[in-house]
């Protein structure tokens, strides 16, 4: 502990894990002599889960990060992490300050990888930022106009997402998907239909079983050798984590990752605890993926985790399952995949209006487990698991 009574929190992020992370744990140490500083570059909360809206030109609420955390006693400081020192526990800020903790909440996420194909980075656009993804749709208004194309690199559940949203938005373009695996291909068969009929609907062009080997200004090249015009390119295939943690000397897997033990504590550094994407945490069945569903719970637990070791009370290792793979396909139209733990698909699936009403009490279930977080702590999971996690792999 620094030199003060005063334990102190810092969380690094205020995504979708930071900040159920920052409240919840807000709710549980109240009673304690805790301080909690949440860290984060931009004072705007981002809805990563809404991001193709806003790319296909939909206005949505402005969140400040002040207003969701108004009330907790959690301290903002609106600054990006440029450096940690983990044996002195001090994170060095942007602004120069430099902030000492007790205990680290790791939260800095991942984004969309541009570096591995050459002019990817240049020339294709990325849901990374709402600015951006707001600039991208304006751009867009004017490429409709003059009956233009859109490729969309990725037929993962960003990328149908991104292509059925301004396909739908903007019949006009020509909207490609391109994939080297089937879209949906983690989906069942009946599921992965509906999908398909969806794209076709929309008139999407699929290239399908290909790699984007270069992106140009106005198309881009596949390994098969043809070029695909394209007037405006998205990327949302691959992603990236900070650099900030192998930096630090944190023991961290070959992306970056920070390796956890079974309560999600850096097995380098246990004052350090990693959540979402920044976190490389294995279960019974294998290594969770990055995606709000599973980002959540660990959100979650590591708030539950950081009281109790506070109080000197025993913490049971993390478990998670899958439970589904919602797929909104432009506004009206959405399937949702049920899965077993290791996200592989059930015989159930949603389709159609049903669909819809499912994904967007997932999509708008986040903003009300932050309200309610700050009266009591929010039970977020769907599933443990069951007993594909009962034995840590």
């Amino acid at each position: 502990m620094n030199n003060t009574d005063t334990h102190e929190i810092v969380v690094l992020g205020a995504g979708y894990t930071g900040m159920l992370a920052a409240l919840q744990l807000a709710n549980r140490t109240r009673t304690l002599a805790v301080r909690i500083t949440l860290v984060n570059p931009s004072a705007r909360f981002t809805e990563r889960l809404r991001m193709h809206q806003i790319a296909a030109g939909q206005e949505l609420g402005d969140h400040r990060i002040a207003d969701l955390i108004a009330g907790t006693g959690i301290e903002f400081r609106q600054a990006a992490a440029t450096a940690i020192d983990p044996e002195a526990r001090i994170v060095t800020l942007d602004d120069a300050v430099r902030l000492p903790y007790d205990t680290l909440v790791y939260a800095l996420g991942s984004t969309t990888d541009t570096g591995t194909v050459p002019g990817a980075g240049d020339h294709a656009w990325t849901l990374n930022d709402p600015r951006q993804a707001h600039r991208f749709s304006i751009r867009l208004n004017e490429i409709a106009r003059q009956g233009g194309s859109v490729t969309v690199c990725g037929g993962g559940l960003t990328g149908i997402e991104a292509a059925t949203e301004i396909a739908e938005a903007h019949p006009e373009l020509t909207v490609t998907l391109i994939s080297y695996t089937e879209p949906g291909a983690m989906m069942g068969d009946k599921a992965r239909a509906y999908l398909n009929r969806a794209l076709d609907r929309f008139g999407i062009e699929r290239r399908v079983g290909v790699k984007v080997t270069k992106v140009l200004p106005d198309a881009v090249r596949l390994d098969t050798g043809e070029m695909v015009h394209s007037d405006m390119t998205l990327w949302t295939t691959g992603v990236k984590v900070s650099a900030l943690a192998t930096e630090a000397g944190i023991d961290t897997d070959a992306q970056g990752l920070i390796r956890t033990d079974p309560t999600l504590r850096s097995i380098s550094h246990p004052d350090v605890h990693a959540i979402g994407d920044a976190a490389a945490i294995d279960q019974a069945w294998g290594r969770i993926h990055g995606t709000c569903q599973s980002g959540l719970p660990t959100a979650a637990y590591t708030a539950s985790t950081v009281a109790k070791l506070l109080r000197g009370k025993a913490v049971r290792p993390f478990r998670f399952g899958y439970f589904h793979q919602p797929v909104s396909l432009g506004r009206k139209d959405a399937v949702i995949q049920f899965t077993k733990a290791d996200d592989t698909p059930k015989r159930w699936y949603l389709k159609g209006k049903a669909a819809v009403a499912y994904k967007e009490s997932v999509s708008s279930s986040v903003l009300t487990s932050y309200a309610m977080s700050k009266r009591f702590p929010m039970p977020v999971q769907l599933s443990k698991g069951g007993r594909a996690t009962r034995t840590r792999a």
